[in-house]
């Protein structure tokens, strides 16, 4: 199944009563195993869960860490890009070319590389003394 099916079907599963707005992501790791992630919304927001912190945290889970590609997607007019927060821990484990695809349930598609999303990143090696 490619990325966006995959991330269109557990779109379906999430837990969104408040904003009514589901959001899915499936991701690829770079051992090739598929990993996916629904948004789980809380009364108390915003201590929710973004569909891709859940598929990057079912990654990390299995027993990979490294990215190859992902895939996002939401019931908007336009591609829904991933939150700031999101997008800091989509560069923490993809190489900054990693292809990342926005999609619609309508078909609208926007394909970015990881760089694009989050240019400047604060990364480990800002960590460094």
């Amino acid at each position: 199944m490619n990325l966006i099916d995959a991330a269109k079907e557990v779109r379906e599963n999430a837990y969104a009563p408040y904003s009514k707005f589901k959001v899915g992501a499936a991701l690829r790791s770079t051992e090739g195993r598929e990993h996916r992630g629904c948004n789980v919304e809380n009364v108390a927001y915003p201590e929710g869960t973004c569909a891709e912190a859940g598929a990057i945290a079912a990654m990390i889970a299995a027993g990979d860490t490294r990215i190859a590609e992902i895939a996002v997607i939401a019931d908007s007019l336009s591609p829904v890009p991933p939150c700031g927060g999101c997008r800091q821990k989509i560069a923490e484990f993809a190489d900054p070319d990693v292809q990342v695809t926005l999609a619609t349930t309508g078909g609208a598609t926007r394909v970015m590389k990881v760089a694009d999303l989050l240019p400047g990143a604060f990364a480990a090696e800002h960590m460094e003394s």
